[in-house]
C-alpha cells in the first residue's frame, strides 16, 4: 500500500480592506494561486482576527474605518514579525516611507496586477525564511560578503576585514534586508538607539567607511546604494 504524503499547507493571507470589490477580487485571485484567504472590512476587525488566528502574511489597506492602517500596522508589528504588505491607493513617497519605517515589509499601489501582488507576497515570505535561516545559523552570507554573528567577524571574498561595532551592526542590518530601502531614521534607530541625539551625518560617515571596506570602487558603489532623500539599500547582484 502506497502511503500518501500529507497535502502541502496553504499559505494563510489576511486581507484587511474596506472596498468589497477589492476583497472579492483578491479572494478569488489569491485562492486560485493556492492561498487561503481571510478578510476583514475595517481596522478593528482586522486586528482582532490577526490576534485570534495564525496568518503567514497580511495585506493591509491604509484608509480603513474604525482604525487606520497605520495603527493596525503599528499594533501588529508590536507583537509579531509576520510580513505586512501595504496595498493602498495612496502612492505618495511620504506614505511609503512612513509605513516602511513602522515595520511594513512592502508597499503596492492600487491599481495593481494580481501577478505582481502574488510575486510580492512570495518575495516577502522568501526573505523572511532566508532571514530566519541566517539567524538560526548565526551566519549571514550574501554575494561575496559573509558575516559571522557570534564571532563578530566579516569576510569579503574570503578575506577578513575589521569592522567597528556600529559598522558591523549597519552592515548586518543591510544584509538582512537585501533590496529593501532602509530609511536613515530606521538605520539610526536600530543601530544607535531611539534616544540618539544628532543629525544623519554620522550615519553617512559610517556608510562611506563601509563602502571603502567592501566595495571595489567606493565612489561608484555596487553594493550599498543611496536612495536620495530616503536612505540606503543593499543591492543584490544579478546572476
Amino acid at each position: 500500500m502506497i502511503k500518501k504524503s500529507p497535502p502541502e499547507e496553504r499559505i494563510k493571507v489576511l486581507v484587511i480592506e474596506d472596498e468589497e470589490s477589492f476583497i472579492d477580487a483578491l479572494t478569488v485571485g489569491l485562492s486560485r494561486e493556492g492561498f487561503d484567504v481571510t478578510s476583514a472590512r475595517d481596522g478593528q476587525q482586522g486586528l482582532a482576527m490577526f490576534n485570534e488566528g495564525h496568518f503567514d502574511v497580511v495585506l493591509l489597506d491604509l484608509m480603513l474605518p474604525k482604525m487606520s492602517g497605520l495603527d493596525v500596522c503599528r499594533s501588529i508589528r508590536g507583537s509579531s514579525t509576520v510580513p505586512i504588505i501595504i496595498v493602498s491607493a495612496k502612492g505618495e513617497e511620504v506614505d511609503m516611507v512612513l509605513m516602511l519605517e513602522i515595520g511594513a515589509d512592502d508597499y503596492v499601489t492600487k491599481p495593481y496586477r494580481l501577478r505582481e501582488l502574488v510575486a510580492r507576497i512570495r518575495a516577502v515570505l522568501r526573505r523572511r525564511r532566508d532571514t530566519e535561516a541566517t539567524e538560526s545559523d548565526e551566519v549571514i552570507a550574501l554575494g561575496n560578503i559573509r558575516l559571522d554573528i557570534d564571532a563578530r567577524r566579516c569576510f569579503v571574498d574570503g578575506e577578513e576585514i575589521k569592522l567597528r561595532k556600529k559598522e558591523f551592526a549597519l552592515l548586518r542590518l543591510l544584509l538582512e534586508n537585501p533590496g529593501r530601502v532602509l530609511t536613515r531614521e530606521v538605520l539610526i534607530d536600530r543601530v544607535w538607539g531611539s534616544d540618539y541625539v544628532g543629525d544623519t551625518k554620522t550615519l553617512d560617515v559610517h556608510i562611506k567607511r563601509l563602502r571603502t571596506l567592501i566595495e571595489e570602487e567606493p565612489k561608484s558603489p555596487t553594493h550599498i546604494a543611496t536612495v536620495r532623500g530616503v536612505g540606503y539599500r543593499y543591492e543584490v547582484a544579478k546572476p
